[in-house]
């Protein structure tokens, strides 16, 4: 009897089994003809990017109970997850070959890193004679066809942005794929024969390299927990209808919000699932909150940053990025260690960035909050340094997304009224005027009244010792005076501003082939990065 072909499915993000139709297409073709093809849906776990992945400890234990997930998941459907460990430009010339495989699927994705990657997959799966099958479902909408609809260019704007979605389709979730029978099990291949274990999901202490970095496991990983949340957040529908994240809390005890964004970074909910589920919920409450503040204009959010993403292979840098202003930031070791590892002296700061690193997850307005103090409110720092921060501690760390934000609230793109900084004292009295968020995440402040808790140096030396915290010693004096360098780094910005709408018109005058007036630009040293002194 003839070897039978291997249908492949590879799992990158997409880690799930519902809604994933790159999934279904194997399964159901594996079922169409059970006596020709053996399934295999396969992770490759490359052991290259563990070594220079910009991945925190609570992020791998993420993935690991994630992986762990699906492969329960799988076997329920009579398969399992075969987690291939090595690069993908080594270890499929090896699988086409040696497990006869005939298609190769799999979901897009936007990032460069995944574009070439793939590019060169096609290329030795073409040498093989594999058919590779690709499809869109880690977004609602297919960036590419946003793009096109707005003629070929990706909207500048939320609002040019779902003035084009509104015309377009929203494809429906696929089914859960159906089981398959004991024929399309694969045989074991020489890899297998000699450790039957050699294919088994990673342990925690295979991708943990440093178990002491992790915190409470608040946000377990996997497609169970994601579609368990998505019930839980749906279910209050008058909180559901109603929702608007400026009226959630950035530094309240427990998440205000859903706190599904970790598992559509990983795939682990379909975002096509969680669109379909809350429009049946909006259905039946016309009066519902509106976009962009409304749930549904959060998940339209995510939408619009990948597209922007999906035309800028640059998106995630200053330089060369079409979207971005180019803006004279500093470099300032200490002060972008100090806000990294929640010492500025700023308890609400503190608290936020000890929130983020124990539990890898904070508030989108808490983002907002030590991103403007970081860049253009407070440290002059660039927001390529935070956003470096966030993919090493976010659980969903998501190219597109961290970026996009990072641009939005340094003003360096989509957003322009730089004029307008959050306090790092004043926001978070709006939510939590007894500093409870800062007890729990500051716990050396823990004995300050709520009067002085988010400005301990307002506080008596004498007083200071009473509540068994003084500064400087217990406790970091503050790094600057934002009464003082706001105003400063709002001047920075207007410069900056000027600088770039110079540029700007001097290239349009160059592409009007001189027949505007030209004025002059500014030179480049004016964008020059100086030395903090």
């Amino acid at each position: 009897m003839e070897a039978k072909n291997t249908l492949v499915h590879w799992f990158r993000k997409g880690l799930r089994v519902h809604d994933n139709p790159a999934l279904t297409l194997v399964f159901n073709k594996a079922l169409s003809s059970p006596t020709q093809f053996c399934v295999r849906p396969i992770f490759v776990l490359d052991s290259a990017l563990l070594e220079w992945l910009r991945v925190g400890a609570n992020r791998w234990r993420f993935l690991q109970q994630t992986l762990a997930d699906l492969d329960a998941q799988l076997r329920e459907l009579n398969s399992q997850l075969y987690v291939v460990r090595g690069t993908p430009t080594t270890v499929f010339p090896r699988i086409f070959k040696d497990w006869r495989v005939s298609l190769l699927t799999y979901e897009t994705d936007i990032e460069p890193y995944a574009l070439n990657r793939d590019a060169e997959v096609q290329r030795l799966a073409k040498e093989a004679g594999v058919k590779v099958d690709a499809c869109c479902s880690h977004t609602i909408y297919n960036p590419e066809l946003v793009i096109q609809r707005n003629g070929g260019s990706a909207p500048l704007t939320y609002q040019k942005f779902l003035s084009v979605v509104e015309k377009l389709k929203v494809a429906l979730p696929v089914a859960t794929p159906t089981r398959l029978s004991v024929e399309h099990k694969p045989p074991k291949d020489d890899m297998e024969q000699k450790d039957p274990n050699c294919y088994l999901f990673p342990t925690l202490e295979e991708l943990v390299k440093r178990p002491e970095e992790l915190g409470e496991n608040k946000f377990p990983g996997g497609e169970t927990e994601g579609l368990r949340r998505l019930e839980a957040s749906l279910s209050d529908e008058s909180w559901v209808a109603a929702f608007e994240k400026p009226n959630t809390s950035p530094n309240s005890l427990e998440p205000s919000t859903t706190v599904l964004s970790p598992y559509l970074k990983f795939g682990c909910l379909s975002a096509r699932l969680f669109h379909q589920r809350l429009m049946t919920v909006l259905k039946r409450h016309p009066k519902h909150s509106k976009p962009p503040v409304s749930l549904l204009g959060q998940l339209l959010w995510r939408e619009f940053y990948y597209t922007a993403a999906a035309s800028e292979p640059n998106f995630d840098r200053m330089i060369g990025n079409k979207f971005c202003m180019q803006i004279p930031w500093e470099s300032n070791e200490a002060h972008l260690a100090a806000w990294t590892h929640g010492r500025t002296g700023y308890p609400f700061i503190d608290a936020i960035m000890r929130q983020l690193r124990q539990e890898g997850w904070i508030h989108h307005l808490a983002r907002h909050a030590v991103a403007c103090f970081l860049t253009r409110g407070d440290l002059w720092i660039s927001w390529e340094e935070g956003q470096k921060v966030f993919e090493e501690l976010l659980l969903d760390q998501d190219w597109a997304l961290n970026a996009g934000n990072w641009m939005w609230l340094s003003a360096s793109a989509f957003f322009y009224q730089y004029f307008r900084v959050y306090s790092p004292v004043a926001f978070g009295k709006k939510t939590d005027a007894t500093g409870a968020y800062i007890r729990k995440y500051v716990p050396e402040l823990a004995k300050y009244p709520a009067g002085c808790i988010y400005e301990p140096w307002k506080s008596s030396l004498s007083a200071q010792r009473e509540y068994g915290c003084v500064l400087g010693e217990d406790y970091p004096h503050r790094i600057v005076n934002h009464e003082i360098v706001h105003k400063e780094n709002i001047k920075r910005m207007t410069a900056a501003y000027k600088v770039n709408r110079e540029v700007k018109q001097g290239k349009n005058s160059d592409n009007d082939g001189g027949k505007g007036k030209r004025k002059k630009v500014g030179s480049s040293a004016q964008l020059t990065k100086k030395p903090r002194t």
